[in-house]
């Protein structure tokens, strides 16, 4: 798992929403060999007004739906962290209008050089999801993601008090 305090490499597919759904008029952006795609975007349960970043696109196929694509998102000054793990949901939008929807697959943090970060810690281990026992009625809800969190008024996480200025990787 990646907290987007800075900017992060990230692979997956996209898939353009149609005019009809709210996209671009146009269709599909091309991509072109000398210039990337950008845009601006947002990590649910953030919004485009609460947790936009910048968003960079390349190595998609011309005039396709849905396509592989290569990006770059940069969080911009002043919003706080997000979580961005592979599988989530990055909104792609221009202005505040989603144009697309970009399925994370691959997330590799970026150093202010723009070089990748490599980590020498071994990744945790998973979590046992096999209970032994029955919940008790006194156990407060499980959550499996600290977006989860979020998406209740009263939950509050640690991103939430995140200085807002480019944190530590």
């Amino acid at each position: 798992m990646v907290m987007m305090t800075g900017s992060l490499a990230v692979r997956g597919t996209v898939v353009w929403l149609t005019p009809r759904q709210g996209g671009r008029v146009s269709g599909p952006p091309d991509p072109d060999y000398d210039y990337d795609y950008t845009a601006t975007a947002y990590v649910p349960p953030r919004t485009a007004e609460d947790g936009q970043a910048g968003i960079a696109l390349r190595r998609f196929a011309p005039g396709a739906w849905r396509t592989p694509a290569e990006g770059i998102l940069v969080p911009s000054k002043g919003n706080r962290a997000q979580q961005v793990i592979p599988g989530c949901i990055v909104v792609i939008t221009e202005g505040t209008r989603p144009v697309g929807l970009l399925t994370v697959e691959e997330v590799q943090v970026l150093a202010p050089d723009g070089t990748q970060v490599t980590s020498s810690a071994e990744p945790a281990p998973l979590p046992d999801l096999n209970l032994t026992a029955p919940a008790s009625p006194a156990d407060p809800p499980y959550r499996h993601s600290t977006a989860a969190a979020r998406w209740t008024t009263t939950s509050e996480h640690a991103s939430d008090q995140a200085p807002l200025h480019v944190a530590e990787l």
